[in-house]
């Protein structure tokens, strides 16, 4: 679709340094779970080297008819602009983009290596896959440092308890072991297996920081995974 304006509805934290931005509907705007667009700041009192562009995924399912984007708030002159933009205030958009969508046949498992604010397109899939009652089986590795910075875990704790067909799996870097009792530590081929009983099956989605996303791709080829099997997006702090 062309570039046009719209408008910002409105903007709330949703984790330590997290917030989510929801953003009018362009008239006969469509797009797929998983997709992002171009949001481009206008006139902004302060600017970088990077510009006034970046690109966010949409982290709402096609079905929840909104359009929200979410992003952790770093010291950047982009990040510091948006933060400070005043509620109705317009934006230029382009969408959608990209191919990061989940797979069709029903059949085949999905599972999720998420890492922080990866998870954005990731909980656009799961809501869509759960609203639409379709049969994938899809496990979900979603990794933070500790609870506080973790986005979206009542949303996503709600999906499970919806779809039978959806195991959440919220993992913990550096959590206190008194007020955290679940996965803790790195994602690793021992915590995978106890959650996958064929690695060769699934198609795998890696979404988080580059670093992470190496790492899990690594990871998951020693492990026994097809590689044709790896979809990968990442996301780097701007």
């Amino acid at each position: 679709m062309a570039e046009e304006k719209i408008k910002l509805v409105k903007k709330e934290k949703i984790a330590d340094d997290t917030m989510a931005f929801h953003w009018e509907m362009p008239d006969g705007f469509e797009f797929k779970a998983g997709q992002f667009g171009d949001f481009t700041l206008i006139d902004p009192s302060e600017t970088d080297e990077k510009g006034n562009s970046r690109e966010f995924s949409f982290v709402y399912a096609p079905s929840e008819n909104e359009l929200v984007t979410a992003t952790r708030m770093r010291d950047s002159a982009f990040k510091r602009e948006l933060e400070k933009l005043p509620e109705g205030s317009e934006v230029k958009f382009d969408g959608p983009i990209g191919h990061f969508t989940l797979h069709k046949t029903e059949s085949t498992p999905a599972v999720f290596i998420i890492g922080g604010i990866g998870i954005t397109p990731i909980r656009s899939m799961i809501a869509e896959a759960t609203e639409q009652q379709t049969s994938h089986d899809m496990t979900l590795l979603f990794s933070n440092t500790k609870p506080e910075d973790a986005p979206f875990q009542s949303d996503l704790k709600k999906f499970e308890e919806q779809n039978p067909n959806f195991k959440f799996v919220p993992v913990m870097t550096q959590a206190d072991s008194d007020e955290w009792n679940g996965e803790s530590g790195y994602i690793d081929e021992d915590m995978l297996k106890r959650y996958v009983s064929d690695v060769s099956e699934p198609i795998y989605y890696l979404s988080g920081p580059g670093g992470m996303v190496n790492d899990m791709y690594d990871m998951l080829v020693e492990a026994g995974a097809n590689e044709d099997n790896i979809r990968a997006e990442e996301f780097y702090g701007y």
